[in-house]
């Protein structure tokens, strides 16, 4: 049986892969494909999330066993077959393709091909460019430097950060709050 995967990203709003799979491929062999299919090199710790209808992340299927302690299973990429956890048509699953910054591909299993099999993944549509792998921190903290948070900023001219309490308490002079103040 052949899957084929839609994959989209939340960063770019044209950006779309579709990529077509044997059931019986590896996730290892899905991670590999999508990273051809956007041009990443293989750097990073991947990992791949089963989703609920709502892409509530529930399974995920490492790159590496990381030996965690759980009494979770530990799925890992090269040793689990995608036909092991995946049954369903429209199935969502969640690829985090930079795991210090949290950013993934959404992807559904669009169509199972039954009577088809295929020696290697293909990705048979391309649309859109991929956005960058990693997020430059650099580029993020000269913009925040740049930032002109005046009064302006929260909406409220007579705005005064002085003045500002957090949650309506008052500190004593230990840096306690205190609520009777």
């Amino acid at each position: 049986m052949v899957y084929r995967f839609t994959i989209i990203s939340d960063e770019v709003e044209d950006f779309m892969r579709e990529i077509q799979i044997d059931s019986e491929a590896t996730f290892f062999d899905l991670h590999i494909a999508i990273l051809k299919s956007v041009k990443y090199p293989d750097d990073q710790m991947t990992a791949f999330f089963l989703c609920s209808d709502k892409w509530e992340r529930e399974t995920e299927v490492a790159l590496e066993d990381i030996g965690t302690s759980s009494d979770e299973d530990c799925w890992v990429m090269s040793e689990t077959k995608l036909d092991e956890l995946l049954e369903d048509e429209k199935q969502k699953m969640v690829y985090v393709f930079d795991p210090l910054a949290d950013r993934a591909f959404y992807i559904e299993l669009s169509e199972m091909i039954t009577g088809k099999h295929l020696m290697e993944p293909i990705c048979t549509r391309q649309k859109g460019k991929a956005p960058k792998q990693i997020v430059d921190y650099d580029e993020v903290t000269k913009v925040d430097q740049n930032l002109d948070l005046d009064e302006n900023f929260y909406g409220d001219e007579d705005f005064d950060a002085e003045d500002f309490d957090p949650e309506g308490f008052t500190m004593d002079e230990g840096g306690v709050y205190d609520e009777e103040k």
